[in-house]
């Protein structure tokens, strides 16, 4: 079984200065609750328990929220604020939650070797921290590809259908359509290729399920732009030597690592919830018919 998950979270978050210079990208709210913890809850519901964040300086804020608060809990059960203070005390049970400092930016495929340590030689779960997956079958999208390696035992990544005009943004996948239609075997990984040159519209979506020979073959890994070590050229040499697999996920992304992408999820996910939904809609089309 797939126990463990590791977070990236140790980027900087430069795209939403001045707000990140001292704050974590991971900790902005959609609505009221920071970021990093809708990716923990997914991976909590697929059923994982030992979750690894990796992360880099000025991120203890991530630490002290998946911590307990004694003084805050005590201030809110003082004031009979127990709603509030159950929600608090759940946040830091929700799994065994450990950090590991990346001390270089090098890339996503450097951040999963701070892992190596702690993941030893298990399969494991990657879900990265500035993209939030919205189940569409209430099934989690890391738990579409947990169950999509039980059947396969081999890496997979989670893919999304985009279309031609928005390729050149994404890794994409190239290899053959399985049985069924959601699993695909991957021959090659292709970083933001021309519309024209795009072997599929199957773009890779922040989400992995990756087995231990990932550790060795990112080691083999040379640095790309900037001496960053990616992840996807990884995936690329252990597709060109064993099997890989990709799964068509069953869920809508909502990109929360850029200024749009992060209104629109506000947005989205304000008006997921009854108590706003239908003040939230009347202000909307008013502002709308208004501007």
């Amino acid at each position: 079984m797939i126990r463990k998950a590791v977070i990236p979270a140790a980027g900087f978050g430069t795209r939403f200065l001045p707000a990140t210079k001292c704050s974590p990208k991971e900790m902005l709210p959609i609505v009221d609750t920071p970021v990093i913890q809708y990716v923990v809850e997914e991976a909590v519901a697929s059923g994982i328990t030992d979750i690894l964040m990796v992360i880099g300086r000025g991120k203890r804020a991530i630490e002290e929220h998946f911590d307990r608060s004694a003084e805050l809990e005590w201030e809110l059960e003082a004031k009979g604020k127990l709603d509030q203070l159950r929600q608090i005390r759940r946040i830091s049970n929700l799994a065994n939650i450990h950090f590991v400092w990346q001390k270089q930016m090098l890339g996503l495929g450097d951040a999963i070797r701070c892992a190596e340590a702690h993941v030893g030689n298990e399969p494991f779960a990657v879900l990265l921290g500035d993209t939030l997956l919205q189940s569409t079958s209430g099934t989690p999208a890391i738990r579409q590809l947990i169950d999509a390696y039980e059947e396969r035992r081999t890496c997979v990544v989670a893919v999304e259908e985009v279309s031609r005009e928005r390729v050149s943004k994404y890794g994409i996948i190239s290899g053959e359509q399985l049985a069924g239609g959601k699993i695909w075997r991957v021959d090659d990984l292709v970083e933001k290729p021309a519309p024209e040159e795009a072997p599929s519209n199957l773009a890779i979506a922040s989400r992995y399920v990756l087995t231990p020979d990932i550790f060795a073959t990112l080691r083999d890994v040379r640095p790309g732009k900037g001496g960053e070590i990616q992840l996807t050229d990884a995936l690329r040499l252990l597709a060109h030597a064993s099997p890989i697999h990709a799964r068509v996920i069953d869920a809508i992304r909502h990109d929360v690592g850029n200024h749009l992408g992060f209104i629109k999820t506000n947005i989205i996910y304000g008006l997921l919830r009854p108590e706003l939904r239908e003040t939230l809609g009347a202000f909307i089309k008013e502002t709308a018919a208004r501007l």
